[in-house]
């Protein structure tokens, strides 16, 4: 190739070498300082729509399973006021025989009673309080089902229906005025005891079963997010070592791209050369 003046081949290449490794270096350094792999659409279109879509379902994901723990931490609630309804009761049916017993005069049958009627005001009482945030979930206020949105979508099959809320007031129960004053009191409330048991016991069933799917449910939710977080990362995050050492190869060849361009822009000065 001749001495040319007007247009430095030489140059013209060095400065596209050092344009391209210049955009290396950059890219690497985005890279590394945002921890992602693809900085710009261009850098792979498939890829970041693929990892957008899985970004989405495991914002989902996470708050899907946020709503089943707090659909667990209710059902937890009602039922740790059903154990103390429960417990109450166990009390009333010990009250209950004692009083029916000869063992016991009528005065201390009345300090018994007077038990009684405190523990039938505290169950009523319990059953008319136990919340979580503003719903009522044992008096009977919250009748038919709930939903709990358990999925990313909004397809029926991320929703959980599921009846988790009781009647435990007094009157529900049948110990409303209950009373061991005299023996055939007592022995009343052994029989209504006895029924309430059962239907508290049907409650905490219901509500032990739905806690059961909701615990399915969950680790069902952790394990999507645990496997989608992992393929959105291999997707579109950074590997560090792989671009630490695109960093360094652009560096080096940046500036040896400098170094070209330095003496290509003297070659025009060999054609002056010659002509002086």
């Amino acid at each position: 190739m001749g001495l040319r003046i007007n247009t430095n081949i030489a140059s013209i290449a060095a400065q596209r070498q050092l344009s391209k490794n210049q955009r290396r270096l950059e890219h690497s350094q985005a890279s590394m300082s945002s921890g992602k792999r693809i900085i710009n659409a261009a850098d792979d279109a498939a890829g970041l729509a693929i990892s957008e879509s899985i970004r989405g379902q495991v914002g989902g994901l996470k708050m899907a399973k946020q709503n089943a723990l707090n659909a667990q931490s209710l059902i937890q609630v009602s039922e740790g006021g059903l154990n103390e309804i429960s417990n109450i009761m166990i009390r009333l049916r010990e009250l209950g025989v004692q009083a029916a017993s000869d063992n016991v005069s009528e005065v201390e049958r009345g300090f018994l009673d007077l038990e009684a009627q405190q523990l039938v005001e505290e169950s009523d009482r319990i059953a008319k309080s136990t919340r979580f945030g503003n719903k009522l979930l044992l008096d009977g206020q919250e009748d038919g089902e709930m939903e709990y949105h358990v999925g990313p979508y909004a397809g029926e099959e991320n929703v959980i229906r599921a009846k988790v809320s009781a009647d435990a007031t007094a009157d529900t129960l049948g110990i409303s005025g209950a009373s061991v004053a005299d023996k055939d009191s007592a022995k009343e409330l052994l029989g209504q005891v006895d029924e309430a048991l059962i239907q508290i016991g049907k409650m905490r069933a219901d509500f032990g079963s739905v806690q059961s799917r909701l615990i399915a449910t969950n680790s069902n939710t952790e394990i999507q997010y645990e496997n989608l977080s992992a393929a959105q990362s291999r997707i579109a995050d950074a590997d560090i070592a792989y671009e630490s050492a695109e960093a360094a190869s652009a560096q080096v060849l940046q500036q040896a791209a400098i170094n070209v361009l330095a003496q290509a822009n003297t070659n025009s000065m060999s054609a002056m050369k010659l002509i002086g």
